[in-house]
């Protein structure tokens, strides 16, 4: 495939989006809701596309189908682990739209009486996840673009951070939501079509198995990669979504309590079907080609190599398509922290409604470009993200569940929590027989953080704030930024 005809292609589609996410929102009132979750009015089928786009991602799709090349059946497991932490949200934590938080710090921090202390450590850790996951999909679309348009990987992560950070800063969060809508459409038809191209190709499903090792054909190549393992894995990205602020995002945007629900119960169940189709991609393209320089080139491979050019084009779009729409959901999501959470901590108080939209905008550029700093240091994508949600998210993760279905845990118990998931993660990773035995440290981590959290509840004082106190004074901070401006006399009105 000609790399100038690829890129044009990208070129076009981006632009594209650009204008179609600025058409959607150009009739935005301007307000922090509006810019940062779309006025709180995502309808139902919205929310379904838009988290279908951000779950079929990078992992999803670099990740996954390198994984799957290597490991046959196991590169399954990344979808169910993800299926699986969508269809949790759905079930435990769907109700608190009613709420009306703005970010998962404000979340976290009233499940502990407000603490402000947990909040400005959570808001912390919240961009820095927010920053690890751009990188991801900036590492993953770069390696794309390297690929295919024979260009060096930094040149490509720089193209791809553009790509999405303009149609981001020009159209906020209503942009994100309607061109992951529509991205949700190509990558759905792109990846089913890919697979169904690459089993024939590879001359059905006999010929795969012919080629593959016998222990990735295992069930979820269990055999492959281990048990432990192989729980791990899927473990630690149902960890991820369940602590991941782009999808607690959704639910603070949802229209009300059960579109958030039924939207994420679909896209659980849609999820876990397409769990099984960057397995066989990544199995075919084994077939087809067992002796390429590295797994996570399987999937522009059998783009460029073996599928018809129009074909090998849509699909390669689908594929930036997944690393754009995810990118974009997360750099929403860490600068409604930053403007939020650490504005406040830094001035005192949060910014006025007048200036959220123009200071979003500004973080926005700032935030992706810290991401694309950090993505230049990586080429392993499946590593990147286990290891940072091992190491900021686990924490978190425990916190949200214990906050939310245990009235007694405390600021002192978050705390604990936060800092032993953490530090048993580092250890894991320093340890190279702990990391070879568990795969990934979310299993360790979250469990010793649990642990951790609930003895030291259980030997500290109970909040003393109620959960209707608490919740009134993080709503009464917010009402500034929440205000609508009065562009005739200048000045903010309540609405």
């Amino acid at each position: 495939m000609s790399s100038h005809l690829f890129l044009a292609t990208f070129f076009v589609y981006v632009i594209g989006m650009i204008v179609f996410g600025w058409w959607i929102s150009r009739n935005d009132r301007g307000t922090g809701d509006d810019f940062l979750l779309g006025g709180r009015s995502v309808p139902l089928f919205l929310t379904i596309g838009t988290t279908v786009a951000t779950m079929v991602g990078t992992g999803s799709s670099m990740g996954a189908v390198g994984f799957g090349y290597v490991n046959g059946w196991g590169g399954a497991l990344y979808g169910i682990g993800g299926a699986i932490g969508v269809l949790l949200l759905a079930i435990c934590f769907s109700g608190i739209r009613k709420m009306r938080f703005m970010t998962m710090s404000e979340e976290l921090s009233y499940y502990v009486g407000a603490n402000r202390l947990v909040r400005n450590v959570v808001a912390l850790l919240i961009y820095i996840a927010c920053i690890g996951w751009l990188g991801a999909h900036i590492l993953g679309g770069g390696l794309y673009l390297a690929w295919m348009a024979d260009i060096p990987s930094w040149q490509a992560k720089i193209i791809v951070a553009l790509g999405f950070g303009v149609y981001c800063v020009v159209g906020g969060y209503m942009a994100v939501v309607w061109t992951d809508t529509v991205q949700a459409i190509v990558l759905f038809v792109g990846f089913f079509l890919m697979a169904a191209v690459a089993v024939v190709d590879a001359g059905g499903f006999e010929a795969i198995k012919a080629a593959a090792d016998p222990s990735a054909i295992s069930f979820l190549g269990i055999e492959k990669i281990g048990l432990i393992p192989a729980i791990s894995l899927s473990t630690v990205i149902a960890v991820g979504v369940l602590a991941t602020p782009s999808f607690r995002q959704r639910i603070y945007s949802g229209s009300s309590v059960g579109s958030v629900r039924r939207s994420f119960l679909v896209t659980g169940l849609l999820y876990m079907a397409f769990s099984v189709v960057p397995a066989i991609i990544g199995m075919a393209t084994y077939a087809l080609n067992p002796n390429l320089e590295t797994s996570n080139f399987a999937f522009p491979y059998l783009a460029t190599e073996v599928l018809p050019l129009w074909l090998g084009l849509l699909l390669l779009v689908a594929g930036l398509s997944a690393t754009m729409s995810s990118a974009s959901s997360d750099a929403i999501a860490g600068v409604a922290t930053l403007i939020r959470d650490i504005y406040v901590l830094v001035k005192g108080r949060a910014p006025s409604a007048q200036n959220v939209v123009r200071f979003s905008r500004i973080a926005l550029v700032g935030t992706i470009g810290l991401a694309l700093a950090f993505a230049l240091s990586s080429d392993d994508v499946i590593s990147y993200i286990t290891r940072m949600v091992s190491t900021v998210l686990a924490g978190m993760f425990v916190c949200g569940v214990l906050g939310r279905f245990w009235p007694r845990y405390n600021w002192q118990g978050a705390m604990a929590s936060l800092v032993v998931a953490s530090v048993t993660s580092l250890a894991v990773i320093a340890n190279a027989d702990w990391s070879a035995f568990w795969g990934n440290p979310s299993i360790p981590a979250v469990t010793l953080s649990a642990l951790a959290g609930i003895v030291v509840t259980l030997l500290t004082p109970a909040s003393r704030l109620s959960e209707e106190e608490a919740l009134e004074l993080i709503s009464e901070e917010r009402k500034r930024m929440e205000a609508v401006p009065d562009v005739t006399v200048g000045k903010a009105s309540p609405v």
